[in-house]
Formats: structure tokens, sequence, C-alpha cells
């Protein structure tokens, strides 16, 4: 029975529905029945009638995302972002479903009911617009909606009290601040382009059809040299391509809503500093997804066993969310993933203990390394599940879009056969 639930809703891959240029605009849908929700979330007494419309978000989400899909190698990247998607309209479905009194900003007691109006400006993110005028009423439900449900971090909402705002380094003056976000998401932009470009010169990793990023045919050292290279690209991708869409959507909401500089801190807080993985997660890795983890796994931790519990419950929670996502790319069910993320509990606990048992902090030097061997040595069977399944041989960026592969690449090919070696083909072992 739960089996063919499960089934109507994520069809077997060959039972899945190519997306053509008519029925893309299928996967538009889901968002409506999100935005009505979210809009409830902001209006007092409709506890009741969330509860009612949570099984079909879901259900509208999951079914569309899962059951579309792009039929290109290339494009079977866009299948997993298609899954992350359901599963983040789930969450939020979920989270302003079972939340009684809806989604509170710091201060309110009810919806748009605040004890001190002065302080929930303050702590709002986003400034309410004008509704004197005349045609602002009619949007001031949407802004509503869109306002809580890209409200990821929680900033100025009580679901994000006691979340981590990195240090502003930029001028919050508006045409300093613009210029500085935009150098970031240039710079950002080159860094992504760059390092996924190189992924995409190894053998096989950087096809569609995927590969392993441990080589056999290499000897030891120069096997997993590669393969802690390629790691190490993967994840500084993913810390630039969350900055430059951050950077793009700061923009965006900066220069033609009107937004205030001071509402857009950033994303990131230097994650390679971090001496201890405590700090890692808790402060200089991003908290975008942090409350879709607590939805997937900690709050039921937390009501199963505490603390402890939803810590646990957390990082299964990421687990499930990452690897459940990865399943639409139809090349099975991957245990590596979430595994590595519960992983992460009991390591931080190491932490705790050490801290009680010694006196001393995870910190300095060798806090540091501590954290590079959890993330970039035991972090390698993560990466090299996802390129098995052909992450590094997704379409991200067109070729026309891309300098290193337009330039920079052609450069260093021309550049080493005139000196008659190969150094890229020479550490992968390819002929």
């Amino acid at each position: 029975m739960v089996h063919d639930v499960f089934r109507v809703l994520v069809p077997e891959p060959r039972e899945r529905i190519p997306i053509t240029g008519i029925n893309a605009l299928y996967l538009i849908f889901p968002l409506l029945p999100l935005i009505y929700m979210g809009y409830l979330a902001r209006r007092p007494d409709t506890f009741t009638l969330r509860l009612l419309l949570l099984p079909l978000v879901v259900a509208v989400a999951v079914g569309t995302y899962f059951r579309f899909m792009w039929t290109e190698p290339h494009h079977n990247i866009y299948n997993w972002g298609q899954g992350l998607l359901a599963e983040a309209i789930s969450a939020k479905a979920i989270d302003f479903a079972w939340r009684k009194e809806g989604m509170l900003k710091i201060d309110e007691v009810q919806p748009h009911n605040a004890r001190n109006r002065d302080n929930i400006k303050a702590n709002s993110m986003h400034e309410k617009p004008d509704t004197s005028n005349s045609a602002t009423p009619t949007l001031a439900w949407l802004y509503d909606a869109l306002e809580v449900i890209l409200s990821n971090r929680g900033l100025g909402w009580k679901f994000g009290i006691g979340i981590h705002v990195p240090r502003e380094e930029r001028s919050l003056e508006r045409n300093s601040f613009l210029f500085a976000t935009l150098i970031s998401f240039v710079g950002n932009y080159m860094i992504f382009d760059l390092l996924e470009s190189l992924i995409k010169l190894v053998p096989d990793v950087g096809s569609p059809h995927g590969g392993t990023i441990f080589k056999a045919e290499l000897p030891f050292f120069y096997r997993y040299t590669l393969s802690t290279a390629i790691h190490v690209a993967t994840g500084s991708c993913i810390l630039a391509g969350f900055t430059l869409f951050y950077d793009l959507i700061t923009i965006f909401a900066v220069l033609l809503l009107g937004s205030s500089p001071s509402a857009w801190p950033p994303v990131l807080d230097h994650p390679w500093q971090s001496d201890s993985l405590h700090i890692f997660w808790s402060k200089r890795w991003h908290q975008i997804l942090r409350e879709i983890f607590f939805v997937f796994g900690g709050f039921f931790g937390k009501i199963i066993a505490g603390k402890i519990g939803m810590l646990f419950g957390t990082f299964i929670g990421s687990g499930l969310y990452h690897e459940c996502a990865a399943y639409a790319l139809g090349r099975g069910f991957d245990t590596i993933v979430p595994l590595f993320f519960a992983l992460q509990a009991p390591l931080l606990l190491c932490e705790k203990a050490w801290r009680k048992y010694t006196g001393y902090r995870v910190g300095g030097l060798y806090g540091r390394l501590w954290v590079y061997f959890c993330i970039i040595i035991l972090g390698q069977p993560l990466s090299n599940s996802w390129h098995r399944r052909g992450l590094g041989g997704g379409l991200m960026l067109p070729p026309s879009l891309s300098p290193a592969r337009q330039f920079i690449i052609p450069y260093i090919r021309h550049s080493f056969n005139a000196m008659g070696t190969d150094i890229l083909e020479f550490m992968v072992g390819s002929t």
C-alpha cells in the first residue's frame, strides 16, 4: 500500500514524462499552492485550513517534480534540482502547517500583531511596503507570502532566533554596497566556472554518465591526490555557487525592490577558517537550509531524545534531503550520502567530550586540521557518490557563457602542447 502510494508520486525512471516546451509550464504549478500556504501562515485563525491544505501542497510538489524529467544526459542534473525544490516546498509547507499561531516575526503575538511595532520593524528582514498607495493593497498578500517563503534563514522571525549572522564587511551605503556585491558576484562566477570546467576535464567524472573520483589505474599517491583535488573543487564550487546566486538576488532586491543593504548579510562566514566542526556547521557554513533539516529530522529527534536527538535528527534530515533529491537522477539510492551527514553528529559529540574531559574546546591549528580531516578526507565518498551519478557532467553553465572553456583552458592546453606534454592527461592517467 505504502509502496503503491509512493510510486504514484515518484514513478520509476522509465515511467516518468519527458519535459517538452509545452509541459515545462507544469513545473510552475507547485509554487501556487505554496504561495497560498505562505499567505495563510501570515493570517490568524488559519491553523485548520493549513493542516487540510498540507497534503495537497506536498503531493503536488513531489508528484510534479519527480514525474516530469529532463531526458538529455547533460540535463539530468536539472532532475536533481527539481528533487531539491520538491523537498524544500514540502518542508516549508510542513513548517507553515504545524505552527498553530502561524509564522511569527520577532515580538509578534499574532501575524501582523506585534507587542511593540517599533521592535518588529527593526527586526524585520524587509520593510513592509507602503499600503497607502491604491495599487499596493492588491499585492500586499503576495508580499506576505513571498516574504515568509524566501526568509530561509529566519532573520527577523521567531524561527530564526539564535541563528548566526556573518559580520558584514561591505559598506552599507547603497551604491558602495551594490558595487561590492557586483564584484563578489563576478569573482564567484569566475571561480565556479573555472573549477566546474576543470572537473569536466577528468575522464568519466566529467561526463554526464559519471564515474568514480578514485582512479584505480593510478598509483596510490596520484589516485588520492586527484580524488582530493576533485572533492575540494566540488566543495568550492558549491560555496561559490551559493554566494553568486545570493549576490544576484541581493542586487535584484536592493537595486530594483528598494530593499535595505542591511537586510542582506553575507550567506557564508569563511568556512575554510573553521577550527572546529561546531563552528563549521553552526556558524561558518551557510544556514539557508537549517529550518528544512529541522523539519525533516531535527524536530522529531528532539521529541524522541531531547537535544541529542535533535542533533542526530537534524543531520539525518540533511542526509535524506540531499539523497532523496539525488534519487531523481534515476541512478538509485546511495546510503553513503545520509551516512556522511549522520556521522557529523557523533563527531560533534566527540568535540563536546573533548572539552568536558580536557577543559579546552577544539580549536587552533589542530582544530582546523581536525575539520579538514572530517570534511576533506571523510567527505570524499560523498563527492564520489554524486560524481558517479553524473554531477560533474551536468550542464551548469553553457560553454558560450564560460570564460574558462572559451579562453583559459584552451590557453593552458596550448601552452602545454607547445612544451610537448599534457599534465592533465598525465594526472588522470588518460591517453
